[in-house]
């Protein structure tokens, strides 16, 4: 893996203030948050974003989501793929986007500190969780989704997997503080950890174009120690353009700020810092005047492409900052030393 530029410093072009306060522009009074003017919503999206709200401390329009997603679940626990004013657009229910709320009720609670809303919003999750799990198989893996018409889609998705990876252990940390034990969910989160690094064949090696097919075993804590290092070193080509960021997909030169960022939350939480330092440093110019983000951008052309400014683009930015630079209580939820297994051993210091 190479990296070119040796001396790391603190970028002055991250203003949390402008970033944060475009993500409040686009809040709808529902509490919905789309992706950009007149976009979308999609639930996992809005857990992200509701984290870089949490960042910037604007606690009550991260609890306005909340009560959107809340208000928005579907009597199985799931959520829709996709709403438009706050209408369902694509009604295809994904199990990694109902389980990632358990992330952003951690993340919360590790800055506010306050039990009683986790308290209130237990059964959101654990409907939540419920759902995702219930479509686990035998050998670990989940299956991606529920169709619109109610059928079952026998594939899983690395990506998606190692995300509920993660919100299971969000979800059982909640479950501690809560004063819950939930030998299902652990049962699960075991069974799912093995098979991603025991069975990583049997995903769909289709995505394998995608550079979260790459990291997000990391990023989820999957893959931790040498077994980490390995995979990224093995790829770190394949996906990364060298100086400019992450590649969406393998096969096109189109660098993302978001899967750069993630991949900035990957390196730091498998204790590559200097290198999350350096890609960090690689997309702080990227930025429109009012210091928000592009979503992305083609290389070497340098177009900015699409043009929308997004929400959740704009939130992982701050999630990667509070990684390097400790701005908040959450910094080391993406931490693989913070974690034994399913236990957040800074819930215990």
């Amino acid at each position: 893996m190479a990296v070119n530029d040796p001396k790391v410093k603190r970028s002055q072009a991250l203003n949390t203030d402008s970033v944060v306060r475009f993500i409040l522009s686009l809040q709808r009074p529902s509490g919905d948050i789309p992706w950009h003017e007149n976009g979308k919503t999609d639930p996992w999206d809005l857990v992200e974003t509701v984290m870089g709200l949490n960042i910037g401390n604007a606690f009550d329009a991260s609890f306005r989501a909340f009560e959107w997603l809340k208000n928005n679940q579907n009597a199985d626990g799931s959520w829709y793929s996709s709403y438009v004013d706050g209408e369902p657009r694509d009604r295809t229910c994904e199990t990694h986007m109902a389980a990632y709320i358990s992330v952003g009720l951690f993340h919360t609670w590790l800055i506010t500190r306050q039990t009683d809303f986790l308290v209130s919003m237990w059964p959101v999750m654990e409907k939540a969780i419920e759902y995702a799990i219930s479509l686990q198989t035998e050998t670990g893996e989940i299956y991606w989704a529920r169709s619109p018409e109610g059928k079952v889609d026998p594939m899983s998705l690395l990506a998606g997997s190692s995300s509920i990876f993660m919100s299971l252990k969000a979800a059982i940390a909640i479950a501690g503080i809560v004063g819950k034990r939930k030998k299902r969910w652990e049962t699960a989160f075991d069974k799912l950890g093995r098979s991603i690094r025991n069975n990583m064949h049997n995903y769909n090696v289709a995505k394998s174009r995608f550079s979260m097919y790459w990291f997000y075993p990391v990023l989820g804590g999957a893959l931790t120690g040498d077994r980490a290092h390995r995979r990224i070193e093995k790829h770190w080509n394949k996906y990364v353009i060298e100086g400019q960021g992450a590649r969406c997909v393998s096969d096109q030169p189109w660098v993302t700020i978001a899967e750069t960022c993630e991949l900035v939350l990957a390196l730091h939480g498998m204790g590559a810092v200097e290198k999350a330092h350096i890609v960090f440093s690689w997309i702080q110019d990227r930025v429109y005047d009012d210091k928000t983000f592009w979503c992305g951008y083609t290389y070497p052309d340098m177009v900015v492409w699409p043009e929308e400014k997004i929400s959740w683009t704009n939130a992982v930015v701050l999630m990667a900052a509070d990684a390097l630079y400790d701005l908040t209580p959450a910094s080391k939820l993406f931490s693989h030393q913070t974690w034994d297994g399913f236990i957040y051993k800074d819930l215990f210091n």
